[in-house]
Order: C-alpha cells, then structure tokens, then sequence
C-alpha cells in the first residue's frame, strides 16, 4: 500500500520541520511539499496532490483560512487538517465550515499528529484533545469517539459544495454538473463524497432529501 502524502504549510521554519520529523518517522506516511503561506500551499497542493494536508490557519502573506476553502473547491481529494497556536470557537468553526476535516494545536503529541494524519486520510473527523473545554462545551461526541462541532447543515458545506448540490437538484448528471461549473466528473464525484461524508448519508437521493429538509435547496415539484 503505498504512503499517505502530506503536505505541510506554516509559516515558521521550525514548525514545519517539526512535523515533517513527525511524519516522516511514522511508518506508512510520507511529506511530500512544505509552504510557507497559503497561497503557495494551494500552487503546491495542486502540482503535488498530497493525501492529506497540515495547514497553519494564520500566516503573513497568505490566510490559511482561505486556502483551506480553495483546496476544497478545487482539490477536494485532499483532506485539510488545520493547525494553529490558537483554539478559539470562532477559529474552529470557521476552518470547518470552509472544509477543513480537523483542527488540531501545534503542541499537541507526534502520536496526535500522525493518528490525526491517519484519521484525516481514512475519512475520519479529527479534533484536538488539549483545544480547551471552550471548545468541547460546542461538540458532540460520537459513538465512535470522534467529534464535530456544531454547525449547521449549510454552515458545514463550502460554497462549491453548495453549487453542486443546487445543480443536483434540477436533475444533472455529475457529468454534466461538472460542464456547468467547468470541473471533471471525478471532481463532482468528490465534492458529493464530502457532502455525504459530512452529513453521514448514503446515496444522492438522501443529499438531496437532507439538503432540502435543512432549507439549501428547493425540489422542484413534478406537474
């Protein structure tokens, strides 16, 4: 099986050869890139295709926030973990909501690190064990020990996310889907695998119920 790729972005030197020492030292994982600002993150992610990228939610030159929502629009095949020195409600939500799949602090263990890694690329949501009881009293936890913060169904989706859906729901193929918004029909795909990953639904039919139970879209009534 070959190595999850990761891609590292931080704007400290220090930090980025700390986890990629993390990493690197972690049997099947592998960094494939390191940036120092989000943009370049976003030109690297692109070339690159990591599995799984470590992104600093604050840098000079370059908002991690905002590469966070452009790698999920236009690389949804990467999972985004954002890290960060700080742990508020606001910083958290907000990295989610533009598609990161986790959060973690910069001084949480290698062992949280490369597991969140782990997590992040087998489809899982992972949190911060130390991200602080502000942060804990806005999750709820699952059967299955993971966590999510509370969010709601349209704050959970990036505005791709949400073209997608709107064009699903008057009947379009992903194929078609993907010519309207000028993506590949493995792009569309991907975006409709996070949509149902993030809502924990089966199939298209139970997006499209979801989504217009949660008021995101309308489904046009046959005459």
């Amino acid at each position: 099986m070959p190595p999850i790729r990761v891609l590292i972005a931080d704007d400290e030197a220090l930090v980025r050869r700390a986890l990629e020492v993390f990493v690197n030292a972690e049997t099947g994982m592998t960094v494939v890139g390191e940036a120092s600002d989000g943009p370049s993150a976003v030109e690297l992610s692109l070339d690159l295709k990591p599995d799984v990228v470590l992104m600093d939610i604050r840098m000079p030159g370059g908002d991690g926030i905002r590469a966070i929502e452009r790698l999920s629009a236009e690389l949804p095949s990467a999972r985004t973990i954002a890290i960060t020195t700080y742990s508020s409600d606001e910083t958290v939500a907000t990295a989610l909501s533009k598609g990161a799949v986790g959060f973690l602090v910069k001084d949480s263990e290698p062992e949280h690190i490369t597991a969140a890694v782990r997590s992040a690329h087998h489809g899982g949501f992972v949190l911060s064990s130390i991200a602080g009881q502000d942060i804990v009293r806005r999750i709820a936890t699952s059967a299955a020990g993971q966590a999510t913060v509370t969010l709601s169904p349209a704050e959970q989706l990036t505005p791709r996310e949400i073209d997608v859906l709107r064009l699903l729901a008057k009947g379009m193929s992903n194929a078609e889907i993907g010519r309207e918004l000028f993506l590949s029909e493995a792009t569309i795909k991907s975006h409709l695998r996070r949509i149902m990953t993030k809502w924990d639904v089966r199939d298209r039919m139970q997006v499209l119920l979801f989504a217009a139970r949660a008021g995101i879209i309308r489904i046009p009534s046959t005459p």
